[in-house]
């Protein structure tokens, strides 16, 4: 059986989200819950908080949304804390195990820690397997088990665990942006050198938070105050910062670009760019490299929604709503036969004949992977009347896989490695097909404070993935 969230409308996904507080009351549980709510979009797979109580580190954890994980009374196992980490999950095929699930507490000689990770690291099984030597036991399959353990280990020797964070911190190779806590009431916050993920805190009167997007300090009533930058290594206690240095040089090429394209949520900021004015950009973009005669714009919800308005702006068509979204089909949503598969579209996204029929149509989305579900959709609005479907795409095509935190198909299933644009779009049913190019998305994404990672369009990595732990490991988040 299929899920339908996990077939007919598979996107590339990102691997999770992070959260974590430092406060001078003790609510730390429940705004961390609020702020991985906030952030459920990067994420479904699995949630977990860990909390401190005395010198204990409580941490409840599950499979599920986070709503799923802490119902009921799940939420109450929490005591009281003013420092907590927490954590949301995307698994890769086949990894959704509790035991994968973060955040993930490592006890050493003279302490313990919680840590969530965001990202992934393409050295961890060297790393593994030195530690391993070293007489330390693993019980996960994830890189971000391997985090934890090193910062225990690199904690031990240095003495503190700001140490070992910074120490673990030089000897990681590829992406991680982490929360770390210790026993000690200090909460740590760590960007790799290249920024691929984001990571920000903010303020407010009873202390700071950290997480992977601002729009969970905002729906947590912490003021933004800055995004943590690439290569920072920021220590908190009891609200305040501690330690603020950058061990690790920032690099050229860092910020997954894809964050603005589809990940973060558009009510963000990363890294001094709103995510809603990247997405209008690249649709503005579109239609001067793409322009079209036709008679509306229309998005495909919710990822080509704020491309579709740029799109409609900047070439003057009117921009009309061109589907119902059934938001009460849940990612448990189960299709049980091939017939019904094959109408799980109209389920999900059902086009709105009333502004479609006899019209030629610009269809927004944020990418192409396979092609399948972009089939599925024109099909379904040609279904509902419409004359032309001409299909505009804001982001380039997809070539490589990524072996920094997007779980992106495998490189012969990509439907760019073996067509033409024009071949995709007989392919797709469109009458025509354009990508935005990669100049016009760092175009789009000017305002961006750092350079991108684009390896996923070009092959151009910001660190060699040679050696990466795909296959070996499972990507994390």
């Amino acid at each position: 059986m299929d899920d339908i969230g996990e077939t007919i409308f598979k996107k590339p996904a990102e691997e999770c989200a992070v959260f974590g507080t430092s406060l001078l009351i003790g609510e730390a549980a429940g705004i961390t819950c609020n702020g991985l709510m906030a952030q459920q979009h990067r994420g479904q797979e699995g949630a977990g908080i860990a909390v401190l109580s005395g010198s204990a580190i409580t941490c409840v954890k599950n499979r599920g949304l986070v709503s799923e994980v802490f119902s009921g009374d799940a939420l109450s196992q929490l005591p009281p804390s003013g420092i907590s980490v927490g954590h949301t999950r995307y698994s890769t095929t086949g990894s959704n195990h509790l035991k994968n699930v973060q955040p993930f507490v490592t006890e050493y000689l003279k302490g313990r820690i919680a840590t969530v990770h965001n990202g992934n690291v393409v050295n961890a099984t060297e790393i593994r397997s030195e530690l391993k030597e070293r007489g330390v036991d693993f019980s996960a399959s994830s890189d971000s088990e391997v985090i934890s353990a090193l910062i225990a280990y690199e904690a031990l020797e240095a003495g503190d665990i700001v140490g070992g964070v910074v120490g673990a911190a030089k000897r990681l190779r590829g992406a991680f942006s982490l929360i770390v806590m210790n026993n000690e009431n200090k909460l740590i916050a760590a960007r790799d050198p290249y920024g691929f993920r984001p990571l920000c805190f903010g303020r407010n009167e009873w202390g700071r938070a950290v997480a992977s997007e601002s729009c969970a300090l905002d729906s947590t009533d912490f003021a933004f105050e800055r995004d943590v930058e690439p290569g920072e290594v920021i220590a908190f206690q009891n609200g305040g910062v501690i330690y603020d240095e950058k061990p690790l040089t920032s690099a050229s090429v860092g910020l997954c670009v894809f964050e603005y394209v589809y990940f973060a949520r558009p009510d963000s900021v990363v890294d001094g760019l709103s995510v809603y004015e990247a997405r209008y950009n690249m649709g503005a973009r579109l239609a001067a490299e793409h322009p079209v005669e036709a008679d509306a714009v229309c998005g495909v919800p919710d990822s080509g929604i704020e491309a579709s308005f740029g799109y409609a702006a900047a070439s003057g068509l009117p921009l009309v709503s061109g589907f119902v979204k059934n938001r009460y089909i849940g990612r448990s949503f189960i299709c049980p036969t091939q017939t019904a598969r094959e109408s799980a579209v109209k389920m999900k996204l059902n086009p709105l004949r009333a502004n479609i029929e006899g019209k030629r149509i610009v269809l927004v989305d944020d990418s192409i992977v396979r092609g399948t579900t972009s089939a599925k959709i024109i099909a379904a609005m040609r279904g509902a009347g419409a004359r032309e479907v001409h299909m505009r795409v804001s982001s380039p095509p997809f070539r490589h896989a990524c072996h920094f935190g997007t779980d992106i198909d495998r490189e012969e299933n990509l439907i760019a490695n073996h067509m033409s644009v024009s071949e995709i779009a007989r392919k797709l049913g469109a009458d025509s097909l354009g990508y935005i190019s990669e100049d016009g998305l760092r175009i789009a994404c000017g305002k961006c404070r750092l350079p991108f990672c684009m390896g996923c369009f070009n092959g151009r990595y910001g660190v060699d993935p040679k050696g990466s732990n795909l296959g070996k490991m499972l990507m994390e988040g």
